[in-house]
């Protein structure tokens, strides 16, 4: 994703969106704005779910962090009571309906699965809330419960389901609703990958075998660098009024703790002294950390 290119496309809506509504215009200048205006608009739609497959989807996380051996800590999942907190504001709403999105992951990938059905329920409420009850009907809810059993089956009925509901919001000119989306995923998927990482006991194993254990933890987190980035990418594209200019705010940093590390420059610089704890990650912690929270307040 070319941030310049991306940037020039969004003025050029914005520019182009003022030309149309000039109400002093000829007819012919008027078509030529909307003509202008409708293929900006379809330009960064392309753009954005360029940059949507380049993130994570929301049982992915999950099924890395399951595939390492961490135990499951449901503690680190929202709860689904305050869904009923984000319906006031669409853009609350979407992005919560990504966190949830994520914790269904987090369910289905550890076999919880009569909660991760709770959840679903939890997740069409916020999805009929935002005018897009199609991803979420009853048919998809049938569906998963036909397939409690079935964890692979289960984690492409959430995913598709998400992607259907990127797609919803995007073809009603809904940009900054189906991004927010795909943040509050991520961020949930990023924030319970650190949490597990930092509350794991100290007491139990010598540092050097609990090192061993959490390394396979730490480069799930490392690995998601360049997703981050994707992420500032997309919500740049957008208005910046909040919650966008907060988030866009605390990814600048959480870039630049990840810069600061340069795990990937160390690790081709064959450094053998390299030991990855949970005090490498402590910073990207925090911030991920202060991220998730501002989504779930």
């Amino acid at each position: 994703m070319n941030l310049t290119k991306l940037g020039y496309i969004s003025t050029l809506v914005l520019f182009v969106f003022c030309l149309a509504s000039c109400g002093s215009e000829k007819k012919s200048e008027q078509a030529e704005s909307s003509e202008d205006f409708e293929k900006a608009e379809s330009d960064l739609k392309d753009q954005i779910q360029e940059v949507v497959y380049e993130i994570p989807s929301p049982s992915e996380i999950p099924f890395l962090l399951e595939a390492t051996g961490a135990e499951y800590n449901g503690s680190l999942i929202h709860d689904n009571n305050r869904a009923s907190e984000y319906t006031a504001l669409n853009d609350k709403a979407a992005l919560n309906l990504g966190v949830y999105a994520t914790d269904i992951g987090y369910l289905v990938s550890y076999d919880k699965v009569q909660e991760s059905l709770t959840y679903m329920g939890t997740a069409k409420k916020l999805a009929d809330n935002l005018g897009i009850s199609g991803s979420f009907d009853t048919s998809l809810i049938k569906r998963f419960e036909n397939n409690l059993s079935r964890k692979d089956s289960l984690a492409y009925l959430l995913n598709s389901t998400i992607q259907k509901t990127e797609t919803y919001l995007r073809d009603d000119n809904r940009n900054r609703l189906a991004s927010l989306v795909v943040a509050g995923s991520f961020i949930e998927g990023l924030y319970i990958s650190t949490q597990l990482i930092k509350t794991y006991p100290k007491d139990i194993l010598p540092e050097d075998s609990r090192n061993l254990v959490l390394t396979p933890l730490i480069r799930v987190v490392l690995e998601q660098e360049k997703a981050v980035q994707d992420l500032n990418n997309l919500l740049s594209s957008l208005d910046s009024s909040d919650p966008v200019s907060n988030l866009l705010t605390e990814l600048s940093l959480l870039i630049k703790s990840y810069g600061v590390l340069n795990i990937e420059e160390q690790i081709k610089n064959n450094r053998a002294d390299l030991v990855l704890t949970d005090k490498t990650l402590a910073e990207i912690t925090d911030r991920v950390a202060d991220m998730r929270a501002s989504v779930i307040k």
